[in-house]
């Protein structure tokens, strides 16, 4: 039987050093505003409708 894989569980101080650990090495942040996904989207509303045909 082969062993269950232990959940990662991170804390917000190795989140913080991380972060600066990517931020350090050249990467970047991009910010998005409140209430926007940051997705463009490529086709139109993909809202469905679930009433019946009536």
């Amino acid at each position: 039987m082969s062993k269950k894989p232990q959940k990662s569980t991170l804390t917000s101080a190795e989140i913080a050093e991380q972060t600066a650990a990517f931020l350090k090495s050249g990467g970047s942040v991009e910010y998005v505003d409140k209430g926007k996904s940051g997705q463009f989207a490529s086709t139109g509303s993909k809202q469905i409708n679930l009433k019946s045909g009536q």
